[in-house]
């Protein structure tokens, strides 16, 4: 068989979606990769915690109050005796667990809410946009705080209101890109041939959404990280003697912030880094995930490679 075309393609040797994407990262997103490593280490951090701390969480030296870096304690101790390097530590697990938890139910939340409401549409999506639209107009913050002064503070009440009510406002993303798939043809073949509404969003509803599914992921945990430290910060967080970073800011660190400046830093230091870190890899993700910023075809799997006319394919 003979050809007319003067170019033909010819297979790039292949690798796996993951692989191409940490290769894509690392190349094209060298923040994102800091991100990703900052991200890493502080989940590393945190399940290790145990391992890492050198003393425990709030083992007290009572003759090492208030005392600087030194040897013994390398970001030193604070009013109580406990050493600071432990409290950070064990702070990002607390971090951890009400990020990944909390983001993990906003996405679940917003994947309820959005592909019920962008789907369905009519006079369901008007009643439940107008309450969407109530949460959003709420200063988030107050609304919270005042939702955990009726339940009460702890990491649980923490994670369940954080969740809902992020995932309340992330819902608009994953209703508008429902609406517009549900308007493609294998849907319409789907609903056609009387496929039924259940098996019409999990099958081709939602795989088709995934990725806008994730980059709100990688966007609401940085927010939530933030957010419960600002809550702890005001006491209506995660309360002591867990070493929340927000509650260590607070609290004794502001009573004793001049004559023990290292209190403070280092939590807030902890904190800054991880939400830069966290919102950089969630950057890249949105980035790379985005099929409108990718090159040419080339470099997904073709490459072109010119070829003399008559030349067998």
């Amino acid at each position: 068989m003979v050809s007319n075309s003067p170019y033909k393609t010819t297979e790039r040797k292949s690798h796996s979606s993951l692989v191409n994407f940490l290769i894509r990262l690392i190349r094209e997103k060298p923040l994102g990769t800091l991100g990703a490593f900052i991200t890493l280490l502080m989940l590393f951090t945190g399940i290790f915690a145990n391992y890492l701390a050198p003393y425990g969480v709030n083992e007290p030296h009572l003759s090492n109050t208030l005392e600087g870096p030194s040897l013994r304690f390398l970001l030193g101790t604070d009013n109580l005796g406990r050493d600071m390097l432990s409290q950070v530590i064990y702070g990002a697990r607390i971090s951890m667990i009400v990020g990944l938890c909390a983001s993990t139910l906003a996405s679940f939340t917003e994947i309820f809410i959005g592909i019920l409401s962008g789907y369905f549409g009519g006079v369901f999506d008007l009643i439940v946009q107008r309450f969407v639209d109530a949460v959003m107009c709420l200063p988030g913050l107050i609304l919270m705080i005042v939702i955990i002064s009726i339940v009460g503070p702890g990491m649980l009440p923490v994670i369940i209101v954080l969740g809902i009510t992020m995932g309340i406002g992330g819902s608009r993303v994953i209703r508008s890109v429902t609406m517009s798939v549900k308007e493609n043809v294998y849907t319409q073949a789907a609903v056609a041939i009387g496929c039924p509404t259940k098996r019409i969003l999990i099958r081709h509803i939602l795989p088709n959404i995934a990725a806008p599914i994730i980059i709100n992921f990688s966007t609401i945990l940085p927010g939530v990280i933030l957010t419960e430290d600002s809550l702890s910060f005001l006491g209506y967080g995660i309360p002591p003697p867990a070493p929340s970073w927000g509650g260590m800011i607070s609290g004794n660190a502001r009573l004793f912030m001049f004559r023990d400046p290292w209190m403070g830093i280092w939590p807030g230091l902890s904190l800054s880094l991880v939400v830069y870190g966290v919102n950089m890899f969630g950057d890249a993700i949105r980035d790379l995930l985005d099929p409108r910023l990718r090159g040419g075809v080339g470099r997904y799997g073709l490459k072109v490679k010119k070829v003399k006319y008559g030349e067998d394919t």
